[in-house]
C-alpha cells in the first residue's frame, strides 16, 4: 500500500520536475523464497537496491465495492480465472484481519505442487519486483535450494520453473544454490571459506566453502513454516497468527506468556536438528576441507531474524561438540536481503 503511493507522490512531482534515474550494472539478482521473494540490483555508483514481496496470496470477494476500495488504499490486485486476488505483503495483513489463511505458491522451499494458481502468481510477483530486462537476455541469478536430506525431492522440476518465468520475462536465467549465495554475499573478508546457512521459511539451505569452492551443500525441511506450524498446532490457532505472533519481537532468550514459550521451544528444535545435521555431514564425508583456522558461521533468511537467535545457535553448538573450530557465529547484517545479493554478486561475476 505504501510502495503505491509513494509511486503516485513521485509520478505527480515529476510533472513539475525532471528526474534522474540511476543508471544501472547489468545483472540482477533473485531470491525466490518460501516466505519472500527479493531482488537486487547495482546502480554505475555502487549503491544496491533491494526490493521484497511476500510470496503469498488471498483469494477475496469480487463486487465493484471491494474493487473500488482495494484501488484507492492502493492494495495490489489481479483477477485471474474471474476471481479477485490479492497479491504480496497485503494478502498477509488481510489474512491476519480477517482470521484466514494466505495461499502460498511454494511450500516447503519449492514451487506447491498443489498450488494450481502458483506459476501464475509467481510470474507477476516476479515481474512487479525485477522490472523488464535494461538489455535483451540481461542476466538474472536467482535461487533455488540444494537437494533435501530428510525427504525425498530433487529441485529439477523447480529450477526448471523458474528459469522459464524469467525467460519469458526476457531474462537469462541461471541458478545459483541459496547456501552458497550466503557465502558469495557475507564471506568476503573470510576469502569466501566458512558455513553459509539460509534459514528460509521451508526449508534451511547449508553451504561449507573453501576459498569459493562448495564442499557441502544440502537442505532440511524444516524452516519458518515449520515452527509456525507447530506452534499453531499447539496453541490451537491459524498458522498466520502463529507467524504473527513470531515477528511481533519475540525475544528466544526471555519468552513472555504461553503464546512466546511455544515459538522458543520449536525454535531451539529447529536449530538444534539443523546444526546436528551438519555435524553428521562432516564427521560422514570424505571430502571436507581441512580449514586451517577456525571459521565463520554466518546465518541469514527472515527466519534468522528473531530476538536471540545467535546465542540460542551457541547454545546448541557448545551442547553437541561441533567437529571444527568456530570463530565467530553471527546474523547477516541484512538477513532477509542477504540471497538476494549473493545472486547479484554471482551475475555481475558472471558478466
Amino acid at each position: 500500500m505504501t510502495e503505491k503511493r509513494a509511486d503516485i507522490t513521485i509520478q505527480a512531482q515529476g510533472s513539475r520536475a525532471s528526474f534522474r534515474q540511476p543508471e544501472l550494472e547489468l545483472g540482477k539478482g533473485l531470491d525466490v523464497g518460501t516466505a519472500n521473494l527479493v531482488s537486487a540490483v547495482q546502480d554505475k555508483e555502487g549503491n544496491l537496491t533491494i526490493k521484497s514481496q511476500r510470496n503469498a496470496f488471498i483469494d477475496i470477494e469480487q463486487d465493484d465495492f471491494t474493487r473500488n476500495m482495494l484501488t484507492k488504499l492502493g492494495v495490489q490486485y489481479v483477477v485471474l480465472n474471474g476471481r479477485m486476488v490479492v497479491i504480496g505483503d497485503p494478502a498477509f495483513e488481510l489474512a491476519n484481519i480477517f482470521n484466514r489463511e494466505t495461499r502460498r505458491p511454494m511450500k516447503d522451499g519449492m514451487i506447491s505442487p498443489k498450488e494450481v494458481d502458483a506459476l501464475g502468481i509467481e510470474k507477476l510477483l516476479i515481474e512487479k519486483l525485477l522490472g523488464p530486462p535494461q538489455v535483451e537476455g540481461e542476466l538474472c541469478y536467482f535461487s533455488v535450494p540444494a537437494n533435501p536430506i530428510d525427504f525425498d525431492m530433487n529441485v529439477i522440476y523447480h529450477k526448471g520453473v523458474f528459469e522459464g518465468l524469467l525467460s519469458k520475462l526476457g531474462y537469462t536465467a541461471k541458478s545459483l544454490e541459496e547456501g552458497f549465495a550466503i557465502v558469495l554475499a557475507e564471506l568476503a573478508d573470510e576469502d569466501f571459506s566458512g558455513i553459509g546457512i539460509s534459514c528460509g521459511g521451508g526449508m534451511h539451505n547449508v553451504c561449507v566453502a573453501y576459498k569459493a569452492v562448495k564442499a557441502l551443500t544440502f537442505s532440511t525441511s524444516r524452516g519458518g513454516d515449520w515452527v509456525d506450524r507447530n506452534v499453531a498446532n499447539a496453541l490451537g490457532i491459524k498458522a498466520s497468527k502463529a507467524t504473527a505472533i513470531k515477528e511481533k519481537g519475540v525475544d528466544l532468550r526471555n519468552p513472555h506468556g504461553r503464546e512466546e514459550k511455544a515459538v522458543e521451544i520449536y525454535y531451539r528444535e529447529l536449530i538444534k536438528y539443523t546444526l546436528i545435521n551438519i555435524k553428521k555431514r562432516f564427521e560422514s564425508s570424505d571430502h571436507m576441507p581441512s580449514f586451517p583456522e577456525p571459521v565463520e558461521i554466518v546465518f541469514a533468511g527472515g527466519t534468522s531474524m528473531i530476538g536471540g537467535f545467535e546465542e540460542v545457535v551457541r547454545d546448541e553448538l557448545e551442547k553437541i561438540q561441533f567437529p571444527i573450530d568456530i570463530k565467530h557465529v553471527r546474523r547477516a547484517e541484512d538477513p532477509l536481503m542477504s540471497v538476494a545479493k549473493g545472486c547479484l554478486v554471482a551475475a555481475m561475476s558472471d558478466l
